[in-house]
């Protein structure tokens, strides 16, 4: 684990403190790339094992100089997220998090840095570029435009890409917005929370690595997870319908 967790960039110092945190879920193909390729921004490093059941722990402990986590059971993304943000958040005033399975450059994470305004504390979403093309798996691409709809209709932002899980958040305002959802779901409601307490949403651009080949794994699927996704949007709806939002923005 490194001791270092300051800033070494000076741009970033301006904006705050920042640390990375990777959640892993049987990641192995893809997990020392993106760890050591995180690395090279020079900021702490957070790297949640979610109850992997492939040789992904081994992997992670395999690598100096990160601060290593472990769920005994898989509990879910939203779930690996949170325990990420716990920890980070004693050394950090943001999270930058990066997908485990190779389709993100942890480079970017400058874009999206270079994206918080001044002064202010926003959530910042990476728009991921290219997702039109044939490379793209079409679970991806309907899942964007069906995500992108229900979220804004939930009451959050209008978004083009809501299901890009690289992305900055602030601490701790990120863990105090009552997110339920602990899987993939976490994502799109703690985007829908925030705009109900008006905390910005912001996208900036990112570039995506889909190719054919790049062995990148998914554990998306797509009739149990649009099924839960159905759960969290009419679960939101409805507090949306009934509670006025006064009282929405200070649960």
């Amino acid at each position: 684990m490194s001791p270092d967790t300051t800033n070494k960039n000076p741009e970033l110092g301006r904006k705050g403190r920042f640390a990375v945190i990777i959640p892993v879920f049987n990641h192995a193909h893809a997990v020392t790339d993106v760890i050591r390729e995180s690395l090279k921004l020079d900021l702490p490093v957070f790297v949640v094992d979610d109850g992997s059941t492939d040789s992904s722990p081994d992997k992670i402990m395999a690598i100096d100089g990160i601060h290593p986590l472990h769920h005994d059971e898989n509990r879910g993304k939203g779930a690996a997220l949170m325990t990420g943000f716990a920890e980070a958040g004693k050394i950090a005033d943001w999270a930058i998090t990066i997908d485990a399975d190779g389709q993100h450059r942890p480079s970017d994470a400058l874009n999206l840095i270079a994206a918080i305004p001044e002064n202010e504390r926003p959530i910042i979403v990476g728009r991921r570029q290219g997702m039109i093309v044939g490379e793209v798996p079409w679970t991806s691409r309907f899942g964007r435009k069906f995500s992108n709809f229900w979220v804004w209709t939930s009451g959050g932002p209008r978004m083009t890409d809501s299901q890009s899980g690289f992305r900055i958040y602030p601490l701790p305002e990120a863990m105090n917005l009552g997110v339920i959802a602990r899987r993939y779901q976490f994502e799109v409601e703690i985007l829908i929370k925030a705009h109900w307490k008006k905390i910005h949403v912001i996208e900036a651009p990112v570039r995506v690595n889909y190719a054919m080949g790049s062995g990148r794994i998914s554990h998306f699927h797509p009739l149990i997870d649009f099924v839960r996704n159905n759960n969290t949007f009419a679960r939101l709806i409805v507090q949306r319908l009934f509670i006025p939002h006064r009282i929405r923005s200070k649960r």
